[in-house]
C-alpha cells in the first residue's frame, strides 16, 4: 500500500474510526463478559455481534407491526398474569359447582329408588317370585295376583309400574303387548 502523507485522497476505514464508535457502558461486569462469550461463540468481533443484534431488532420492530418496546412487553405480561388468576379463580369456581352437581345429579337419580313407597320392597320381592313361578303373567292379573286395588292404592300401582319398567330395563322381562314373559 502506498500512502500519500500529504494530501492523500483516498479515505480509509481507520480515518473515521472515531467518528464510527459508539460507546456502551454496559450495567455489570457479568454482563460484558456474557456478551463477549456470545459473540465468541457465534464467531465474532463483539462489535459485529452487538452491530448484528441491534440491526435484528430495529428490522423487527420496523417490519413487525405487533413489536412491542420491553416495557410494553412486561406491561402485557402483568395484564396476562392478571387475567391467568382471574381465570383459575373462575375455573376453580366452576370446577366447584360442576362437582356439586354431579354429586346432586347422583342424588336425583338415585332417589327413585331411595323413595320407599308403602309396601314397595315387599311388592318387589314378591314381584319377581311370581314372575319366576308363572313364567309369564297377563298385564291385568299383576295387581291382583299381589293383591293390590288400582283404584284405592294409586301410590303403590305407581311402584309396581316402576319395578316392573325396572325388570324390563334389566332384561328380567320382556313386555309382549298383553303379558309380561319371565327371562331372568
Amino acid at each position: 500500500m502506498a500512502f500519500e502523507k500529504k494530501g492523500r485522497k483516498k479515505e480509509y476505514k481507520t480515518d473515521t474510526i472515531k467518528d464510527r464508535a459508539i460507546y456502551v457502558y454496559l450495567p455489570s461486569i457479568e454482563m460484558v463478559r456474557k456478551w463477549k462469550e456470545l459473540a465468541k461463540k457465534s464467531k465474532l468481533s463483539i462489535s459485529k455481534f452487538i452491530i448484528e443484534h441491534v440491526e435484528n431488532s430495529l428490522n423487527q420492530e420496523k417490519d413487525d407491526e405487533t413489536f412491542m418496546s420491553r416495557a410494553e412487553l412486561i406491561k402485557k405480561i402483568k395484564e396476562l398474569e392478571e387475567e391467568k388468576k382471574e381465570l383459575e379463580k373462575k375455573y376453580e369456581i366452576l370446577s366447584k359447582a360442576y362437582e356439586r352437581l354431579e354429586e346432586e345429579n347422583k342424588r336425583y337419580r338415585a332417589m327413585p329408588f331411595l323413595d320407599e313407597i308403602i309396601g314397595y320392597r315387599t311388592y318387589e320381592e314378591n314381584l319377581v317370585k311370581l314372575f319366576k313361578k308363572r313364567k309369564q303373567i297377563k298385564k291385568g292379573e299383576v295387581f291382583d295376583l299381589l293383591g293390590v286395588d288400582p283404584m284405592k292404592e294409586g301410590e303403590i300401582v305407581k311402584g309396581i309400574n316402576r319395578q316392573l319398567e325396572n325388570l324390563e330395563r334389566y332384561g328380567l322381562i320382556e313386555d309382549k303387548g298383553r303379558y309380561w314373559l319371565w327371562k331372568g
